[in-house]
């Protein structure tokens, strides 16, 4: 159970300065604390709470939303079978008791060693690549049992690290705005005209 590290600290900051209002940063501070210790502690929401001006139950209301923020450990590698009809009908009920034999786990829980958790998933958003899974929420497309099983040997052995990183991290390159092509952050309140691609767009 951690705070921000001074290292995310100054990371949040940063990311804080991009927005006209601090809390407008909540959500990727949020991924930041997953990012840090794999899922979102209570400390580091009472944190980013102090660092954007919000109580840890405001932060909490926003991350308890979203499906993707987690409050509790999970495996280094989350799968998330998707079962809904197109799915379904494709055969993802059969790798879940696959995934479920193979891993020695139900579906919900966490392999003893950390290293996997199981989840059910509703639709992902593929329906005509079904049936279809997500590791860390990276996308496996028409999954045979033979390829289920070829997946999590490789994440057993840390073949796909590169391609799929520990639970937390959304993206290994991390966005990088130079001052020099920075717009500046506006609050609303003081805006008093339209932006230039609106004024372009009204006089076509």
């Amino acid at each position: 159970m951690a705070r921000l590290t001074e290292e995310n600290i100054r990371l949040a900051r940063e990311i804080i300065g991009r927005y006209p209002k601090a809390r407008s940063a909540t959500i990727p501070l949020l991924h930041l604390a997953q990012e840090q210790d794999g899922y979102v502690t209570n400390e580091a929401m009472s944190h980013i709470g102090e660092l954007v001006g919000a109580s840890s139950a405001e932060v909490f209301g926003t991350a308890s939303f979203y499906e993707m923020f987690k409050f509790e450990p999970v495996g280094k590698y989350l799968i998330n079978i998707c079962g809904t009809m197109s799915c379904a009908l494709m055969g993802s009920e059969e790798l879940m008791h696959q995934a479920e034999e193979r891993l020695g786990i139900k579906m919900g829980s966490t392999t003893p060693d950390g290293k996997f958790t199981l989840e059910h998933a509703e639709c992902q958003a593929a329906c005509t690549e079904a049936p279809c899974l997500q590791v860390n929420y990276r996308y496996r497309y028409r999954v045979t049992p033979d390829e289920l099983d070829a997946l999590i040997d490789d994440l057993a052995a840390g073949n796909l690290s590169s391609e799929i990183p520990a639970h937390g991290t959304v993206a290994v390159v991390r966005q990088h705005i130079p001052a020099d092509r920075a717009v500046g952050a506006i609050a609303p309140e003081l805006v008093t005209e339209n932006p230039a691609w609106l004024d372009g767009k009204a006089a076509l």
